[in-house]
C-alpha cells in the first residue's frame, strides 16, 4: 500500500529547524512534478507588459500628482528632490526588491509568505490586510469625487467658472463671493460640507451614487483577478501618462510656465538640516513605492519563478520617481501660470483704483493706467517700490512669489486650483474632461493593486474563499461600499483626511519593520540571497545584506519614532470650511475623533502580536500532551539533508520500503539541482540522535 511520508509536525518537528528556517525552503527531490502541477493553477500574468504595468499602476497613483510636488514645494526645491532619491536608493529600492523577491519565491499573498518564513509573524500578513482595506474605503471616494466631476465636466461653461445667483436678493452668493468659484463649487456643491468634524449632516445623495459607482467598476474589473483587471490596466496605467505630456506641452505655452518650474528647481539646502523635512522624505518614499501593503507581494507572486525581479524592482521604482518629476513639471507649469494670472489680475485692479483716484502723478511715463495689459509685472514692482510710501492702504504690491509660496495640496490642489486654471483654457471642458479622466485612470490602477492585497492573501490562506472568488470580490467591494458611507456624508471629507492622515501612516512602518526583520534576523539574509540565487541564476550584491539588516531597519525605526513623536507631542488637527466666511480654517480633533484615530492604529497594528501569542500558545498546547505520553514514548522525525546533485541523491542509501511510497510533500521554491530529501532516522544504542548530512 503507497503511504505519504508525515509532514513536518506544526510544532515539536518545526523546533528543531530553528527559529530562523522556514521549512518551505526544503524541496523535496521525487515530488518536482506535483509541485509543477500545483503551480500551473495559480493565475500567472499574460506577458512581462502586463505585469509590469500592473506595478507602474499600483505604485504610481494620486499622491504622485498632489503630494510629491507639494512636498517638493514646500520643502527646498531641488535639494528635496535629491534627498528623496538619496533615500530611495538606500531605502526604497532595498526593500522593495525584498518584497518582490518574497511573493515570487513562495508564490503566496502577504499573509502566506510571512506565515513560512515564521509562524510567529503570520500577523504581518493579516495587518497588511487591514490597512489595505483601509486605504480601499477612502481611495474609492476620491474615484467617486472624480467621477462627479468629470460628469459636471461636458457643459460649456463649466459650472465652477462664475458664481451663481441667489435668487432671493439677485446677487452673487456671499458664501461665493468671500472665496472664489472653483472653491464654492467644491466645498457646497460637490461636498456640502459642514462647519467641523462634529456637524455630520446628512447623506450627500449624489456622492452616495458616485460611490456606489466606483465600487460597481472596482468590482466589475476584479470579478476574475489578474486576468479582468490586468487588461483594464492597459488603458488604466498608460493613460496618465498621455494626460501628463499633453498637459505639459499644453502649460509650456502658458504665460508664467518658465517662473513655476524655476521655482520648482530652485534648491535650498538649508532645509536639508529639518528632522521634519527628512521624516517627509522617507514617508514619501515609503507610501510612493507601495511598502507593507502586500499589493507588491501579491502582484509578484503571479510571476513565473525565474523572472529577473532585481531589475523589476530598479525599473519600477526609476519609472514611479520620473512620473513624480513628470507630474511636479506638469503643476508647477500650470502654478506658475495661475500665480501669474493673480499677480496680473493684482495690477489691473490697484492701477484702475488709481486712475479712478486721479492719483496720475504717481505713475511713471511708461505706466499706461488706462491700459494696464501693457504693464509687465516687473515694470508695476518697480514703481510700486519707488512710490508705495505715498500711497493709500489699498495700493498693495503684486508678488508672483506669494502666490507660489501659497503651497496646495492633495484635494485643494486637484479640485479647486486646477479646475481654476483650466477655466482659463479655450475648450475648457475638453481640459477638464481630460484631467479628471486621468485622475479617475491613476486611482482605478491604485485601487486594483490595494484590492489584490486584500483578495491574494485571504484566497490562498483559505481555501474555501480561494474556491468562491467572484463572491469574495462582490461581498467584498460591498462591505467597502457600506462602510464607505460614513464618507458620504456632508462632514465625510473631513474622515477622508483623517483616514489619509493616520490610519495607514503607523501601522505600515510597523508592518515593514517587521518584514525586515523576518526576513534579515528570522529567515536570514544569506540564505534569502541564496534562494534569490536561485531564481535569478546570479547572486546579488553583498551590499543588500547589510542594507536589509541595518540600514533599512534603523530607517524604519528611525521614522516610526519620529512619526510617533510629532502625533504624541503636536495635536492632531485638520482644515474645516466656514461656510460664513467663506475661508478654511485649522481645528482640532475633538475626544472622540482622537479615540477614532487611536483605534484605527491599534485594530491595523494588532494582528501582529495577536499572531505571535497565538503561535506561542499552539506550541505550548502541543507540546503538553506530548509530555503527558511519557518519556518511553519514540517520537519519529524525519530529518533534511541537502543534496548537490541528483546524481548524488541516487548514491545515498534509501529504503527499500520507499520505493512505492507516494512522493513527499513539496515546497513552494523549486531550487533547481540543489533539492532537499528525507533520511531514515539512526539510531545508536549510546549516542544521541543525530542528523546525517
Amino acid at each position: 500500500m503507497k503511504t505519504e511520508k508525515r509532514p513536518l509536525d506544526t510544532l515539536e518537528d518545526r523546533a528543531w529547524l530553528g527559529e530562523g528556517q522556514s521549512e518551505t525552503q526544503l524541496t523535496a527531490v521525487p515530488g518536482l512534478d506535483e509541485a509543477e502541477t500545483c503551480e500551473a493553477d495559480r493565475p500567472a500574468w499574460d506577458s512581462k507588459v502586463q505585469y509590469v504595468l500592473a506595478q507602474v499602476g499600483f505604485s504610481v497613483g494620486l499622491g504622485n500628482v498632489w503630494r510629491f510636488p507639494y512636498l517638493c514645494h514646500q520643502n527646498g526645491g531641488g535639494a528635496f528632490m535629491l534627498l528623496y532619491v538619496f533615500l530611495l536608493l538606500i531605502v526604497g529600492v532595498p526593500l522593495f526588491f525584498m518584497e518582490l523577491a518574497a511573493g515570487q519565491s513562495i508564490r503566496q499573498g502577504s499573509i502566506g509568505v510571512w506565515k513560512h518564513i515564521s509562524p510567529k509573524l503570520a500577523g504581518i500578513g493579516y495587518s497588511s490586510c487591514m490597512v489595505c482595506f483601509y486605504v480601499a474605503l477612502y481611495y474609492n471616494v476620491i474615484i467617486a469625487w472624480s467621477l462627479f466631476y468629470l460628469g459636471n465636466s461636458f457643459q460649456y461653461p463649466l459650472p465652477w467658472e462664475h458664481c451663481p445667483i441667489d435668487v432671493s436678493t439677485n446677487a452673487t452668493v456671499k458664501e461665493c463671493a468671500a472665496s472664489s468659484p472653483t472653491s464654492y463649487f467644491w466645498f457646497r456643491k460637490a461636498l456640502n460640507i459642514t462647519n467641523c468634524i462634529d456637524e455630520s449632516g446628512e447623506f450627500n445623495p449624489i456622492m452616495t451614487g458616485c460611490l456606489l459607482a466606483a465600487w460597481a467598476i472596482v468590482s466589475l474589473a476584479m470579478i476574475k483577478g489578474i486576468k479582468s483587471s490586468a487588461k483594464v490596466m492597459y488603458f488604466s496605467s498608460v493613460f496618465p501618462y498621455v494626460v501628463l505630456f499633453i498637459f505639459l506641452i499644453r502649460g509650456l505655452m502658458l504665460d508664467g510656465a518658465m517662473d513655476g518650474i524655476t521655482y520648482m528647481f530652485y534648491p535650498r539646502l538649508e532645509i536639508l538640516g529639518s528632522v521634519q523635512v527628512w521624516r517627509q522624505a522617507a514617508t514619501q518614499v515609503f507610501f510612493a513605492l507601495g511598502l507593507g501593503y502586500g499589493s507588491v507581494i501579491a502582484y509578484s507572486s503571479y510571476n513565473p519563478v525565474n523572472n529577473n525581479c532585481h531589475r523589476d524592482a530598479i525599473m519600477v521604482s526609476g519609472i514611479n520617481f520620473m512620473t513624480s518629476v513628470l507630474a511636479s513639471l506638469v503643476v508647477f507649469v500650470v502654478l506658475g501660470f495661475r500665480a501669474k494670472t493673480i499677480a496680473m489680475r493684482c495690477v489691473a485692479e490697484n492701477l484702475g483704483l488709481l486712475s479712478h483716484m486721479g492719483s496720475n502723478q504717481y505713475f511713471d511715463p511708461w505706466i499706461n493706467a488706462t491700459d494696464p495689459s501693457s504693464v509687465s509685472l516687473v515694470e508695476y514692482r518697480h514703481w510700486f517700490s519707488h512710490h508705495s510710501s505715498m500711497l493709500g492702504p489699498n495700493i498693495t504690491d503684486c508678488s508672483l512669489e506669494e502666490e507660489m509660496n501659497k503651497g496646495i495640496e492633495g484635494t485643494g490642489l486637484a479640485f479647486i486650483a486646477f479646475t481654476e486654471v483650466m477655466a482659463l483654457f479655450p475648450a475648457s471642458p475638453f481640459w477638464s474632461t481630460l484631467f479628471f479622466l486621468m485622475l479617475l485612470n491613476l486611482g482605478l490602477s491604485t485601487m486594483f493593486g490595494t484590492m489584490q492585497g486584500i483578495l491574494t492573501p485571504l484566497m490562498d490562506n483559505f481555501t474555501f474563499l480561494g474556491r468562491h472568488r467572484t463572491i469574495l470580490t462582490v461581498s467584498s467591494c460591498a462591505l467597502g461600499f457600506v462602510i464607505g458611507l460614513l464618507f458620504t456624508q456632508r462632514s465625510g471629507n473631513y474622515f477622508v483626511t483623517m483616514f489619509d492622515d493616520y490610519s495607514a501612516t503607523l501601522p505600515l512602518v510597523i508592518v515593514v519593520i517587521f518584514e525586515t526583520i523576518a526576513v534579515s534576523w528570522v529567515y536570514g539574509t544569506d540564505r534569502f540571497l541564496d534562494d534569490i540565487e536561485v531564481m535569478l541564476k546570479w547572486r546579488p550584491p553583498v551590499v543588500y545584506k547589510y542594507v536589509w539588516k541595518y540600514v533599512c531597519l534603523l530607517a524604519m525605526v528611525g521614522l516610526l519614532a519620529a512619526s510617533f513623536t510629532r502625533m504624541v507631542f503636536k495635536r492632531p488637527t485638520y482644515t474645516a470650511w466656514n461656510q460664513a466666511t467663506g475661508s478654511e480654517m485649522t481645528l482640532e480633533y475633538p475626544g472622540w475623533a482622537l479615540g477614532m484615530i487611536v483605534m484605527l492604529i491599534v485594530f491595523a497594528s494588532l494582528p501582529v502580536p495577536i499572531g505571535y501569542i497565538h503561535s506561542v500558545w499552539k506550541n505550548r498546547t502541543a507540546r503538553n500532551p506530548l509530555s503527558e505520553e511519557g518519556v518511553g514514548q519514540e517520537l519519529h522525525r524525519e530529518l533534511y539533508t541537502k543534496c548537490s546533485s541528483a546524481d548524488h541523491l541516487e548514491s545515498l542509501p534509501r529504503d527499500p520500503s520507499e520505493e512505492n511510497e507516494a512522493p513527499p510533500r513539496t515546497a513552494f521554491l523549486p531550487l533547481g539541482n540543489e533539492h532537499y530529501r528525507l533520511l531514515q532516522q539512526q539510531e545508536e544504542d549510546d549516542e544521541e540522535e543525530d542528523t546525517v548530512v
